[in-house]
């Protein structure tokens, strides 16, 4: 199963097209097969393609954020440009980027620190009947999950008070530590654990939160379920996951679908089978029958002379396309025709009239002979 398009590119959700095309050029660069001969580099290669097209076309974009896989699996964007991957801008920043050092490092390290940060992907497992996975509808849920704390609107702070600089480390978010050794003296540089690196301390916590800016709630939240959906289908709830620290977005929320089995229908892709037992006689003569397909109740036509296993197809009685609710499959009916362990004197009197006509015309009598060639594959 292939893996998650964003994490192949190493971009976050929320990034845009030109994030998404810079990250795929110095990833094309570095897996290129002609580039790079590590084993598995071309299988990489292909991966990061895959994600590429998926992820640079808005609508397959959005329908893979909604359904995951399976809702591009059938199609995606097709003859993108990869040219220009030789973008040497792109590949110097990724080798050397972060061995700059000095100040402007630990500076650019402090803002990160202290900015926004969004806030983590829940998922949630949800079991659907099988008729809910097939025409879908509204569910309410309940999810468990951080909200920014109103109290300090997500500071952390008590209200009327702020952020202070971080005596531990004055503001640089590192403590440095000199050990001795008898090679000489070394430096070691770790996160301040006073301000956990942002460089700011509260002066007072929130009471509500305390000083943590965000509160472990649970929400009450109704979804569309789309029809068509199936075991394993992946639905994109955005903008309800954990809330970020710092007034940064909140994470999504990633809906999981369990579909349970039907007592009578399986489903194959967008059709959908059952069996249907019907008397010998009526397989022989014939006869019209009330069958029950998703949609309720049906007739069903039984030609005569059906033999067993034959399959029947009551047309666009299947599973809607997902995505696409006016296509649907067929609902696929196998027979199976009954044959009596018992019968009493009289029906045994007009079989065997019966078999005493059909075996003067084929050249062969009696009874077992006649129920031996009424049904014939």
């Amino acid at each position: 199963m292939p893996g998650d398009y964003y994490q192949t590119l190493g971009v976050t959700r929320d990034a845009n097209k030109d994030e998404i095309k810079r990250a795929y050029r110095r990833l094309a660069r570095k897996y290129h097969p002609d580039v790079n001969k590590e084993p598995g580099a071309e299988e990489k290669f292909k991966e990061i393609n895959r994600a590429y097209e998926v992820l640079s076309e808005p609508e397959i974009r959005q329908r893979y954020d909604q359904f995951g896989e399976a809702g591009v699996s059938s199609g995606g964007a097709q003859g993108f440009d990869v040219g220009n991957m030789g973008d040497f801008a792109d590949i110097f920043e990724t080798i050397f980027g972060g061995f700059g050092g000095g100040m402007g490092g630990q500076q650019r390290g402090r803002r990160r620190a202290n900015g926004p940060t969004r806030g983590d992907d829940l998922r949630l497992d949800l079991q659907l009947t099988f008729q809910e996975a097939i025409f879908g509808g509204e569910k309410e849920i309940r999810i468990p999950h951080l909200e920014s704390c109103q109290v300090c609107e997500g500071t952390g702070a008590k209200p009327g008070t702020g952020v202070k600089t971080c005596g531990t480390c004055n503001g640089a978010g590192q403590v440095r530590r000199a050990t001795r050794t008898p090679f000489g003296s070394f430096a070691q540089v770790s996160t301040c654990p006073t301000c956990n690196g942002t460089g700011e301390v509260i002066e007072e916590k929130c009471e509500a939160c305390n000083g943590v800016g965000r509160k472990q709630e649970t929400k009450k939240l109704k979804i569309t379920i789309p029809a068509g959906v199936d075991d394993g289908t992946r639905l994109r709830v955005g903008k309800e996951g954990d809330a970020g620290l710092r007034g940064g977005p909140a994470g999504d929320l990633y809906v999981f679908l369990m579909v349970e089995t039907d007592k009578n229908f399986v489903r194959e892709g967008m059709n959908i089978r059952s069996n249907l037992e019907v008397s010998y006689l009526q397989a022989i003569l014939g006869c019209r029958l009330e069958v029950d397909t998703v949609d309720g109740k049906a007739e069903l036509t039984i030609p005569a002379g059906t033999q067993p296993n034959t399959v029947l197809t009551l047309e666009n009685k299947g599973v809607p396309k997902l995505g696409n609710a006016t296509i649907r499959g067929d609902h696929l009916i196998t027979i199976k025709v009954q044959i009596p362990t018992r019968i009493n004197s009289e029906e045994r009197e007009l079989l065997e009239r019966l078999a005493t006509i059909k075996g003067e015309s084929h050249g062969k009598g009696g009874l077992e002979g006649f129920l031996g060639g009424l049904f014939h594959k």
